[in-house]
């Protein structure tokens, strides 16, 4: 069988899924926390404009860009998009099943066992934000690291038209701010790296322990 056939079969058994399975693994265990501040504090910000007549919101909004941390702050802020955008990309060499279940793991059984409910929410939430988070992660990038993509895009475009513009959208999209309609989108979509968050990290335990049971520590002498 070849490399094709394995992976429209059986991707589970190829080095480029357990490679991605574990970077997944350890990436979002050590950022799990910040994933969910980021978006926790980015769904609540969409509304800066609206809120801030009532209540003073530059303390979240501080925490969001620059972690309280002024110019430190935006660049782990920075790293941290890099993260989120390679858990995007483990995550979607993960999320493919094989030809035969790639279907179910586009939606959730509510009637499944709390351990497989858990990861259905996490492979089918994941997969339909997937355009969201990897442009949340990219824009969250060039945020703290303008210079690099300003540099980068101005080898392709002298002219630094073209790529202008996308920059320019993507800064537009992270907030969302066009309509009524965006804000309460961005605003939920924006809980979902939360939800993410919380269900990477059940499924990392859940495996953790488990594989502890299956090989208990041996007796020293």
């Amino acid at each position: 069988m070849g490399v094709w056939q394995r992976w429209l079969q059986h991707p589970q058994n190829l080095w480029l899924h357990k490679l991605s399975f574990h970077i997944h693994f350890l990436v979002g265990a050590v950022i799990s926390v910040y994933v969910l501040l980021m978006s926790v504090s980015g769904s609540i910000i969409v509304y800066r404009d609206e809120l801030s007549a009532r209540f003073s919101l530059e303390w979240l909004v501080n925490l969001h860009e620059n972690l309280l941390s002024g110019s430190p702050g935006r660049l782990v802020n920075g790293f941290g998009g890099i993260c989120v955008t390679l858990l995007c990309l483990t995550g979607a060499v993960i999320w493919w099943p094989g030809i035969k279940n790639w279907r179910r793991s586009l939606s959730v059984n509510l009637r499944s066992t709390f351990p497989r409910f858990t990861w259905d929410v996490h492979s089918a939430l994941g997969f339909w934000s997937l355009p969201f988070i990897l442009m949340w992660g990219i824009s969250g990038s060039y945020f703290a690291f303008p210079q690099f993509f300003n540099a980068v895009f101005g080898f392709f475009d002298p002219t630094d038209k073209f790529f202008d513009r996308i920059l320019f959208r993507f800064t537009e999209m992270h907030f969302g701010r066009f309509s009524w309609f965006s804000k309460a989108l961005w605003s939920v979509l924006g809980l979902v790296p939360a939800v993410l968050s919380f269900t990477g990290v059940f499924v990392c335990c859940r495996r953790l322990i488990y594989k502890k049971s299956a090989n208990p520590n041996r007796q020293t002498e």
